[in-house]
């Protein structure tokens, strides 16, 4: 008798299997390296219980390339400082041994991905280097955005060579990294600013994605569906991080994915440097000025580049406003599964998917970000020292491994991005539109909500989170 598909789903060797699936090795990986990290770091405490400053002792193991100013070689070899270069190659190391892995597993191409790695590692550790110039760097061009270019040249001259595809993995690394960034979401910093925090990144951020969404299908006609809920989230969620998982959970096209990413990068590097000049100029005070960026400048190193501009206060509630955000990856992700699934691909004559279908699409290196966030914030609150723990850990180890991560996905969606393919995207000039419309009412919800909340209703808010 033939096969049927729920029999080949039930098929222990079968491609729908744990294993078999990107999103569980992402959670596998992500999970091990935060468990290894934290152990690391649990290590360097004192045997009699007093209270100590930790550091993690993986520090000089895991590092990029640093500042430099005329030469990049000073980048990896510093005049007055360490080299950075076993740091560099510890990373390269734990992720050859753990992508390596899981390549073999998916598809058995294990032995092509440790012959391309490391040249899609050189570009990235490029991207490092170029993004650490100190002009370059006070220009907040960040390294994604130079890992993106890397890849993009190539591939849009050459050609990206064959014997490099193996390890063009973006979904596998970006996934991987997301769940790394579930550690550093604390709830107790996120409720640190209360109800204003999260009115402003919760209320507002659905409104905007609805009403992007919405306004792309009924006013702009976006032809593609995806395409209009892949940049609304990327928008007005938090960039790329919420445009991965929103692709996931709506199945978008690798090409739909790119053009979102490629606005949210140019946008990013505007908004962080016109931000804070019409601030200053303004006179907005720095809470005000620093929730508007938290809810609306996409990536959260960029929202803490431009809080920096305006001082510690900026800086703090932008930061914390951007983190609330980002828990919405997770909720976004969920809703756009049971949107699609329900209204978008069902046919109304059929009966309606269960939740299984949902279950199905749901990207479920979600729930490896939010057992992150929720393991270790019960750390931080509540084990002796957890706070300093979960900081050493952070700042020692897993930021590093985070943002290496992120740089070998840009680099990856930079090698399998065709301008030729990804202009077909961008036909009628719609998906621009739709961002410029949709930031605008970002914009200017955000400000209004930051207002609202923080110098009318709540105006001493900021202060317990200031005080912590």
């Amino acid at each position: 008798m033939p096969e049927t598909g729920v029999e080949r789903n039930l098929s222990p060797t079968s491609s729908n299997s744990f294993l078999k699936k990107e999103d569980w090795w992402a959670v596998l990986i992500g999970g091990a390296l935060l468990a290894i990290c934290f152990t690391a770091v649990s290590t360097q405490l004192p045997a009699t219980g007093e209270a100590t400053e930790l550091t993690s002792p993986l520090k000089s193991w895991l590092s990029k390339p640093g500042g430099w100013n005329a030469s990049p070689v000073q980048s990896i070899f510093p005049t007055e400082k360490p080299s950075h270069l076993l740091g560099i190659f510890g990373v390269f190391i734990i992720s050859v041994l753990s992508f390596g892995h899981a390549v073999k597993v998916l598809d058995n191409q294990g032995g092509k991905f440790l012959l391309a790695f490391p040249v899609i590692f050189l570009l990235a550790t490029l991207a490092y280097v170029m993004a650490a110039q100190s002009v370059v760097k006070y220009y907040s061009l960040s390294y994604a955005l130079w890992a993106l270019v890397a890849g993009l040249l190539i591939s849009n001259t050459i050609g990206t060579p064959a014997f490099l595809k193996p390890a063009v993995r973006t979904e596998l690394y970006i996934k991987t990294g997301l769940v790394i960034l579930g550690a550093e979401v604390l709830f107790s910093k996120l409720l640190a600013l209360g109800v204003p925090g999260i009115f402003v990144a919760w209320v507002v951020t659905p409104t905007v994605l609805i009403s992007t969404f919405w306004f792309g299908q009924k006013i702009l006609r976006i032809s593609s569906p995806t395409l209009n809920m892949v940049i609304s989230a990327d928008m007005s969620v938090c960039g790329v991080s919420a445009a991965i998982a929103t692709a996931a959970a709506c199945k978008a096209k690798k090409e739909e994915l790119t053009a979102a990413i490629g606005l949210s990068l140019i946008f990013t590097v505007v908004m962080m440097v016109v931000l804070p000049a019409i601030i200053k100029a303004t006179g907005m005070s720095p809470i005000l000025g620093g929730a508007w960026m938290g809810g609306t400048i996409d990536a959260t190193g960029a929202v803490a580049a431009a809080g920096a501009i305006l001082g510690d206060e900026a800086l703090t509630v932008a930061t914390t406003i951007k983190m609330i955000q980002n828990v919405l990856i997770g909720v976004v992700a969920f809703a756009v599964a049971v949107y699609w699934v329900r209204y978008q691909e069902s046919n109304p004559t059929d009966n309606q998917p269960g939740l299984s279908e949902i279950w199905k699409r749901f990207p479920k290196f979600v729930l490896g970000f939010l057992g992150a966030s929720i393991v270790f914030s019960i750390i931080y609150s509540y084990l002796p020292q957890g706070e300093e723990l979960v900081g050493a850990m952070i700042s020692g180890s897993t930021k590093t491994l985070r943002g290496w991560f992120f740089c070998l996905a840009f680099v990856s969606i930079g090698l399998d991005t065709n301008f030729k393919q990804l202009s077909q995207q961008f036909s009628g000039g719609k998906p621009l539109v739709l961002y410029i419309v949709g930031q605008s009412l970002n914009l200017c919800l955000t400000l209004f909500m930051a207002w609202l909340m923080f110098e009318k209703v709540f105006p001493e808010a900021a202060s317990t989170l200031m005080n912590k």
